[in-house]
């Protein structure tokens, strides 16, 4: 059977065989240490096999890390996904699909921002309104957030909602990195909290504590973190370390739910982040917030188990 790889760049050639205009762009070069977590190298020569217009952009010094997608001005199609083979099959991702012609449009502005600079910098920086869409014939609001513009906004968003959280709140993300963010959950560490989960990647998280403890301006994050994992419940996946010939298997999903609440898109909760090309979807609406929940709560289950302490 074809791989995903496969299936997806048959969809393209179906696509653009009927006349659909598709293009394309893929992040490339990126700087020495290899960020964490890691983004995924670009496969020129099978991007070049789509047969479609393609556009670089420059990974150096921030990543062009988004993977969505814009359908006919009507549907878009955003998460935490990369277009890979090991991303489609070893790793939990998350996909969301909206039909909705206003953030289509929002998402057609930021596209076209990096197709017209094929630069990161300088890219989403505009305030932008929620807008009604539904699920399973339930309203939600839908917000959206672009970085590097906004990134400093995707992280205190995020602890805000966490620091007024009444009844429940769901993290799951690689690796959890933004100061502002540690440092909410470690006001709630120490206080009574709603019903919480967590998980993250135990494996880069290691990681970054490896290369917190030799870095003078974030030497207080690694005690934070180890405070946080140790007093909250967090789950961690074991994953296998990165090089660019390793399987890639990471637990990869980018999700906070906070009560009704939804945040996810490309965004880990990273201070990297915050000045890559990323996009963070708030997404307001009870059975989608459960949904997500259920989702968060299974991958918590599976990993709950593994043996060992959090990474040192």
């Amino acid at each position: 059977a074809a791989g995903p790889a496969d299936q997806v760049r048959a969809a393209v050639r179906t696509a653009a065989g009927r006349g659909v205009a598709v293009r394309l762009l893929y992040n490339v070069d990126f700087p020495n240490p290899i960020p964490v977590p890691p983004p995924s190298q670009a496969d020129t020569a099978f991007i070049a096999s789509l047969g479609v217009s393609t556009k670089p952009v420059s990974g150096i010094p921030d990543l062009m890390h988004h993977k969505y997608m814009v359908a006919d001005a009507a549907t878009i199609w955003t998460g935490s996904t990369n277009w890979t083979n090991d991303s489609w099959t070893k790793e939990e991702n998350v996909i969301v699909k909206i039909p909705s012609s206003a953030l289509a449009a929002e998402y057609a502005r930021n596209f076209g921002e990096l197709w017209d600079t094929g630069r990161v910098e300088g890219t989403g920086k505009y305030d932008l309104a929620s807008v009604p869409v539904v699920y399973q014939g339930s309203p939600v609001r839908a917000h959206v957030f672009f970085a590097p513009g906004r990134g400093r906004q995707m992280a205190h968003a995020i602890a805000q909602a966490i620091a007024h959280a009444k009844r429940r709140i769901r993290v799951c993300s690689p690796v959890i990195t933004a100061g502002v963010i540690l440092g909410t959950l470690g006001d709630l560490a120490h206080r009574r909290h709603p019903d919480f989960k967590g998980v993250y990647d135990r494996t880069q998280m290691a990681e970054v504590l490896g290369q917190w403890r030799v870095d003078p301006h974030a030497t207080w994050k690694g005690p934070a973190f180890q405070t946080v994992s140790a007093a909250l419940p967090f789950a961690s996946k074991v994953t296998t370390p990165y090089t660019p010939t390793s399987v890639h298997d990471f637990m990869h999903a980018k999700i906070t739910v906070v009560d009704n609440t939804v945040f996810t898109g490309s965004y880990n909760l990273s201070h990297a982040g915050e000045d890559n090309a990323e996009n963070l979807l708030q997404l307001d609406g009870a059975p989608l917030a459960d949904r997500f929940v259920e989702f968060v709560d299974a991958v918590y289950a599976r990993y709950a188990q593994t043996p060992a302490a959090a990474p040192k």
